[in-house]
């Protein structure tokens, strides 16, 4: 009799919390299905835009609908737009280039459009490649991440659409890091490059719609632009509360979780050590054949970062550095994407194989003016010089927060939603 009674009592407590459940999976789905991109509402609302204009667009394998199909197709057999050329960006419009890899100029096989590359000879439209065009258009996911090339490509283009009278219409899509936290060091113009054009952060928690606005009044470029904006997203969302499926950005971001990770973990790239390239989970792995693993995570756990936990890995990468030898280090596990902090993060680990392994661990080579590419990618040269004179990772983030502040000041202006 007693155990009948536990179980109407419990029968009874999940009859009041399922309609609770119910409720908010309902309000999620719902969300979801209210939910456009801005080639979305472009398609229902806004084709005035393009109609009977001659169109450009730059675009990779992450332009597409709801249903996966490629905005390539889409535009080229819409009855009353004429797709004239195809441009890409790194990794180029199909997505099949690797990191750094020159794209030659080809005909799309698929429409018989010729496809300029922007990761080729040159990284901006040239009068040339945009003869006879109307209107340029750009589609791509971003990952939110300052060094992430695409945001750039989509910056030169707006150039050279400027300089060609030719109106610029960012499709705008979800930052999947979401849109409230900023981290990370503001770039000094004297470290810009292609992975980092302007002094902007690591983290930046902006769409790309937001960031052409920002581009386009902060830095002179001044072109005729128009986004078009999402219906429905919120700066709170993770990638997945939209509702739309991931595409590979590039082949190194094969998840959701590698493009959360990579903020910070790719600061590895300007080091000795690998950052799991020509693995399952590049980025998410990081590891050297000096490496003790068990000895890293140990120390990387007692730091207690937030929202994350270190454990012992080896791999052995098929490409890459350390190609084919066996490496030891970690694998990153987030276990709450609202409290984890990249940035911070990466900050700590390469500080830590440092300390770990000073007879190994090495920055990328200086160029000719002093600079490795890991100050490229951090945006600056003092962190560096300060993870090699033992200077602490709170002096660090106390030093780059004075300048992160101003920039988020500077970002309110720009955000849509």
């Amino acid at each position: 009799m007693k155990k009948w009674g536990i179980f109407l009592t419990f029968l009874l407590m999940f009859s009041l919390i399922l309609p609770g459940a119910q409720a908010i999976n309902n309000t999620s789905k719902e969300n979801r299905q209210n939910f456009k991109t801005g080639l979305e509402r472009l398609l229902e609302n806004d084709m005035s835009v393009l109609e009977g204009k001659k169109v450009g667009l730059i675009t990779n394998p992450t332009g597409i609908d709801r249903n996966l199909n490629s905005i390539v197709d889409v535009l080229y057999n819409h009855p009353n737009i004429e797709l004239k050329a195809l441009y890409g960006p790194e990794h180029g419009v199909r997505g099949s280039a690797q990191a750094g890899q020159y794209v030659e100029f080809y005909t799309d096989p698929a429409t018989g459009l010729p496809v300029y590359s922007l990761y080729g000879a040159t990284k901006k439209p040239t009068p040339e490649m945009l003869e006879g065009i109307d209107v340029l258009v750009f589609d791509i996911q971003d990952v939110g991440t300052r060094f992430y090339t695409y945001i750039y490509t989509m910056a030169y283009a707006m150039e050279a659409a400027k300089e060609n009278n030719i109106p610029f219409v960012v499709l705008d899509r979800p930052n999947p890091l979401g849109g409230e936290q900023v981290e990370g060091p503001v770039l000094d113009p004297t470290y810009s490059s292609f992975i980092g054009l302007y002094p902007i952060p690591l983290k930046h928690g902006m769409t790309v719609g937001e960031m052409a606005h920002l581009f386009n009044e902060e830095f002179g470029i001044g072109a005729d632009l128009k986004v078009v904006e999402m219906k429905g997203w919120k700066r709170s969302w993770a990638y997945e509360d939209s509702g739309l499926e991931w595409v590979l950005p590039s082949p190194n971001m094969p998840t959701k979780d590698t493009a959360l990770v990579y903020p910070g973990s790719a600061l590895i790239e300007g080091t000795n050590v690998s950052e799991g390239r020509g693995t399952t989970k590049p980025f998410e792995l990081i590891g050297a054949p000096f490496i003790n693993g068990d000895q890293l995570a140990k120390k990387l756990n007692e730091e207690a970062l937030p929202g994350v936990k270190f454990r012992s890995a080896s791999f052995i990468p098929a490409s890459s550095k350390h190609v084919g030898k066996l490496s030891h280090g970690i694998e990153i596990h987030v276990t709450d994407d609202k409290l984890f902090q990249p940035v911070l993060t990466g900050i700590t680990l390469v500080k830590a194989i440092h300390d770990l392994y000073p007879n190994d661990f090495q920055f990328r080579a200086e160029d000719s003016r002093g600079i490795s590419f890991f100050d490229l990618l951090v945006g600056n040269g003092w962190i560096r010089e300060y993870i090699e004179s033992g200077r602490s990772v709170d002096d660090i983030v106390s030093r780059y927060n004075e300048e992160l502040n101003t920039f988020k000041d500077l970002r309110e202006e720009y955000l849509l939603y």
